[in-house]
C-alpha cells in the first residue's frame, strides 16, 4: 500500500500540472493559431500544416505598424516603470520613516490595494477630456502618466513592504557619521531593497506593457501599444484572428523574456519582503 505521505506528493504535483495547463494552454492555442490559416483557424482544426503567412504580414507588410507599436510599448513601459519605482521607493520610505501613525500606514496601503483593482476604464472616461484640454492625448507622456496613476498604488504596497524590512540601525549608524538623507536613500536603503526594486521593476513593466484600457483611449496611431494594436485586427466587415494571433505571440517574446531573467529576483524580492 501506497503510504499517504506520497499519496498526498501525487495529489499535490497532479495538482501544480493541472494549474500549469490552465495556465500554459491559451497561450499555445495562440501561438499556434499564429501558424495557421485563416480557413484553418475558422474550422477548428487541430492537425494543420504550418504557415507563416500571419507572420509575414505583420512583420514585413506595408500596411503593418507592428514595429512602430512595439517601440511605443517600450518607450511607455520602461518610462513608467522608472517613474514609479523612483515615487514608489521615496513614498515607501517617507511612510515607514516618518512616524506616521500605523493605523493611517494601514489605511493608505490598504487603500492602495483597493484603487488597484478599480477597472482603469472607469477612470479614463474622466482622463479623457482633461488630456485633450492639456494636449497630452496622443503623446507618450500623456500614456505614461496614466500608466504610474493606474500601476503606482501597488508598486507603493509593494516598496513600502520592503523598506519596513531595512534594519533602521543600519540607517541610524549613517546619520551618526553625517549622511543626509538623499546619500542615504542612494547609498544605504536602495542597495538593500534591490531584489525588491527588481520584482517590482518586472511586474510593472509587464503590467504597462499589457495594458489596454488606459491606451485604448488616450493615444491615436502615432502612439499605439501593442495591445492597441492587436485590438485594430477586428474590422468591421473582417477580423483577421491569424494577425492577431501572430501579433498576440510576437508581444509575449519580450515580456516573457524580462520575466525569465528577472524571475529570481521576483521570488527573492517577494519572499523576503511584501508577502513574508
Amino acid at each position: 500500500m501506497i503510504p499517504t505521505s506520497r499519496n498526498a506528493s501525487l495529489v499535490f504535483h497532479l495538482f501544480l500540472i493541472g494549474v500549469a495547463l490552465f495556465v500554459l494552454v491559451p497561450f499555445v492555442w495562440i501561438v499556434a493559431a499564429g501558424f495557421k490559416t485563416q480557413i484553418s483557424l475558422l474550422q477548428g482544426e487541430v492537425f494543420f500544416t504550418p504557415t507563416l503567412a500571419s507572420f509575414r504580414e505583420v512583420l514585413f507588410s506595408k500596411t503593418t505598424e507592428f514595429l512602430a507599436n512595439t517601440t511605443n510599448s517600450f518607450i511607455v513601459a520602461t518610462a513608467s516603470t522608472l517613474v514609479i519605482l523612483v515615487a514608489a521607493t521615496l513614498g515607501g520610505y517617507a511612510i515607514e520613516r516618518m512616524n506616521v501613525p500605523r493605523w493611517l500606514v494601514h489605511t493608505l496601503l490598504g487603500w492602495a490595494v483597493v484603487f488597484h483593482m478599480v477597472p482603469p476604464i472607469t477612470l479614463v472616461a474622466a482622463w479623457f477630456p482633461i488630456y485633450r484640454e492639456l494636449g497630452l492625448d496622443n503623446t507618450y507622456i500623456g500614456l505614461t502618466l496614466g500608466h504610474v496613476a493606474v500601476h503606482l498604488p501597488m508598486a507603493l504596497w509593494l516598496m513600502t513592504n520592503f523598506v519596513r524590512d531595512v534594519p533602521i540601525e543600519l540607517e541610524e549608524a549613517a546619520r551618526i557619521d553625517g549622511c543626509s538623507t538623499p546619500f542615504l536613500i542612494w547609498r544605504i536603503v536602495v542597495p538593500l531593497v534591490a531584489p525588491g526594486l527588481a520584482a517590482t521593476a518586472i511586474l510593472m513593466f509587464i503590467f504597462s506593457w499589457n495594458e489596454f484600457a488606459v491606451a485604448l483611449n488616450l493615444t491615436a496611431k502615432q502612439t499605439a501599444t501593442i495591445p492597441v494594436a492587436i485590438a485594430k485586427f477586428a474590422q468591421g466587415y473582417e477580423i483577421k484572428y491569424g494577425e492577431m494571433a501572430a501579433t498576440a505571440a510576437l508581444a509575449l517574446v519580450p515580456a516573457l523574456a524580462f520575466l525569465l531573467f528577472g524571475q529570481r529576483y521576483i521570488v527573492k524580492g517577494l519572499t523576503t519582503g511584501a508577502v513574508k
